[in-house]
């Protein structure tokens, strides 16, 4: 109905600052000057993160697509492209520090949960609502947000 009427929304996005400059994401973003290298990194993190258990939230993904559609669309959501960057652009250990626009949705919610233990990462995403801070698996909001 909006397409009808013509009405445009703003994508979502999420940035990050690294080395004094700030880097914009927004789902599906092919956009970044290392795009390769991000996407690389990121089919590298979901693999890691379903070996130790991450599941996609597809009830997170409102489009009318089929499960596999929409697991693939959350894959690539903009807080996950901007936390990927970090890992490839970092060393280890490094905090990861992500400003969202929006709220973060269950999935990558988790994502950043799962991502915390298994590559041993503070992950701190600003979303809309308040600051999440991801430590060995766990978030500070402990999953109520």
């Amino acid at each position: 109905m909006m397409k009808d009427r013509g009405i445009q929304t703003n994508p979502a996005c999420s940035t990050i600052e690294f080395r004094g400059k700030i880097h914009e994401f927004v789902a599906n973003d092919f956009s970044h000057p290392r795009k390769t290298e991000i996407y690389e990194i990121l089919d590298e993190i979901n693999q890691q993160l379903r070996i130790a258990g991450y599941v996609a939230e597809t009830v997170a993904e409102l489009h009318n697509v089929g499960t596999e559609e929409k697991q693939i669309a959350l894959s690539y959501h903009s807080e996950k492209l901007a936390i990927a960057f970090a890992v490839l652009s970092t060393p280890p250990g490094t905090s990861i520090r992500v400003a969202k626009d929006l709220r973060i949705c269950v999935d990558c919610h988790n994502f950043a949960k799962i991502l915390s233990a298994v590559y041993s990462r503070e992950v701190v995403i600003r979303d809309r609502n308040r600051f999440h801070h991801f430590r060995e698996g766990r978030c500070s909001c402990n999953d109520y947000w």
